[in-house]
């Protein structure tokens, strides 16, 4: 497994919304480390102002049109074990083993010390396919975490979800929407969004085509 890229650490003692939007647009993101641990990465967001839906965008849209999504607040009082095994089901095959444990993941979902505010429930035919772990202020959503069942008959459900997140973000008047980080080859996904931007260590910038040969050539 790659090792996770961060130029620099620090942790923060004010969660006010305006800081935190200040120092997600300098390029650091919360981490499941610890209470106020962030990472400055080599992030993705999404300029909401600039999303318009892509003919690619739309037939995912398509795909997934019996997806339902909702919205929820964290820590979580109905939390069930079942939703720790699908994170740690998911993590274990795309990434490796001890990626993300049970454990942990129900510390993240019931916990009052970590940094993520809001989860979003995915669900079909009135079964739930997924979740993502989030961070919401006023200004911007971090899609942190997602996991899913791997064995769902959608086809491109994880960036189904992802494009679900991005529309109800453009919808609920947010400035941003952060996407994670992109280290690795398989990243590349990420970047079919209009508005895609990510960061390069100082800077936002917009061409894809920059960061995707980046990503082949150096993960």
């Amino acid at each position: 497994m790659t090792a996770y890229l961060a130029w620099n650490k620090k942790t923060i003692t004010d969660f006010s919304d305006a800081n935190l939007n200040s120092l997600y647009n300098e390029g650091y993101v919360f981490t499941r480390l610890g209470r106020g641990v962030m990472h400055q990465t080599r992030g993705l967001r999404v300029d909401l102002a600039q999303f318009e839906m892509s003919s690619e965008n739309r037939r995912i849209l398509r795909k997934i049109a019996d997806c339902r999504l909702q919205i929820a607040d964290l820590p979580y009082e109905n939390y069930h074990w079942r939703i720790g095994k699908l994170a740690k089901d998911f993590y274990t095959e795309k990434f490796g083993d001890k990626t993300f444990s049970a454990n942990k993941t129900k510390v993240l979902f019931t916990g009052n010390s970590n940094n993520f505010n809001r989860f979003f429930i995915y669900s079909l035919n009135d079964e739930t396919a997924g979740y993502c772990i989030a961070t919401a202020t006023d200004e911007i959503i971090h899609y942190a975490y997602p996991f899913y069942n791997l064995k769902s008959e959608i086809r491109n459900l994880g960036l189904g979800m992802m494009l679900l997140a991005i529309i109800y973000a453009k919808e609920h008047g947010k400035k941003y929407i952060y996407l994670g980080s992109a280290q690795r080859p398989t990243d590349t996904y990420k970047l079919q969004f209009e508005g895609l931007e990510w960061f390069d260590g100082k800077d936002w910038k917009n061409d894809t085509k920059e960061l995707k040969n980046l990503l082949i050539e150096h993960g």
